[in-house]
């Protein structure tokens, strides 16, 4: 019988099991739900069946260069305690390994790759989950396999940032730049790298919203046109350098942006160094946590 994808992504959300893996079962079971349930707990796939429906919004973010390719990934849990156990930090290095060997085109893929140890790393998560007693969950990663990329983390695996840079100089003269980069975008947090990156609906918005400000604004009252748009252009250079990167002032010296700060240290190093692109991981980041009672929590667990 035909299986449709919205009863494998129903079947995903009821056992945290990968795609493929539902679908196998929906097959295996002609499309009965209870059954492809009991198929993949046979399979040892859906064992925590009530742990994977758990939010996972701790974890870690972690990013790091395997054979000179950039990897940053996050993998989730359900406790910030969790997120610093030895067996999921090294499950965490596991899956930015299997990332750099087999460079998969998206989740799925990662999912069903090779963990190196007879399992696929669906497989080893779902023993994370088994062994650790929490949902543990691979959310996404990105990879860079060009240029030369350096990888930072944050407060032990809060934010994971990786830059990535096209360059003439190697990799180790590359390192301090990039660690400066990547500190600020993890400080700051910009929401475009260049301002050539804005795109023409942001751009009308916050010409907008200064025209409101500047028409309820007693002092422009009466300037002429000209003098305003002077005006509005100089707030959306403000704005550059408020939510670009290359146009946001160095955090570590205020008297150069980010983008001047590049260019004069790679002239120090004596080469030339263009920032191309970079991701910036935090853990639990758009992830709705639930908010419970400690005490109710306690005697939930007591009663069970």
């Amino acid at each position: 019988m035909a299986i449709s994808a919205k009863d494998v992504q129903a079947l995903r959300e009821m056992t945290g099991v990968g795609m493929m893996e539902c679908k196998k079962a929906l097959v295996a079971s002609d499309g009965d739900m209870d059954k492809a349930v009991e198929y993949l707990r046979e399979k040892g796939l859906a064992a925590s069946q009530k742990k994977a429906g758990r939010i996972a919004a701790e974890g870690a973010a972690y990013a790091t260069v395997i054979d000179g390719m950039g990897v940053v990934v996050e993998v989730n849990a359900e406790t910030d305690f969790v997120g610093k156990n030895e067996k999921f930090v090294d499950f965490v290095h596991g899956v930015a390994a299997v990332v750099a060997a087999n460079k998969p085109a998206d989740l799925d893929a990662l999912m069903a790759a090779p963990y190196g140890n007879g399992r696929t790393v669906l497989e080893e998560q779902q023993e994370m989950v088994l062994v650790i007693g929490e949902n543990i969950k691979v959310r996404r990663f990105a990879i860079f396999t060009d240029g030369v990329s350096v990888s930072y983390v944050h407060a032990g695996g809060k934010i994971g940032v990786l830059v990535n840079f096209e360059t003439d100089l190697s990799a180790d003269k590359v390192e301090a730049i990039g660690k400066d980069v990547a500190m600020q975008i993890a400080a700051m947090n910009p929401r475009f790298w260049d301002k050539s990156q804005v795109d023409d609906a942001t751009l009308d918005n916050e010409k907008k919203i200064m025209q409101v400000q500047m028409a309820n604004d007693p002092k422009m009252q009466g300037k002429p046109e000209k003098v305003l748009e002077g005006i509005v252009q100089g707030k959306m250079g403000k704005f550059f350098k408020e939510n670009c990167l290359l146009q946001q002032e160095f955090v570590k010296d205020g008297s150069m942006s980010v983008e001047q700060y590049i260019a004069s240290a790679a002239k120090a190093a004596g080469g030339s160094v263009k920032f191309v692109n970079a991701v910036r991981f935090e853990k639990g980041e758009g992830i709705e946590k639930k908010q419970e009672n400690f005490a109710e929590e306690i005697a939930k667990q007591l009663q069970k």
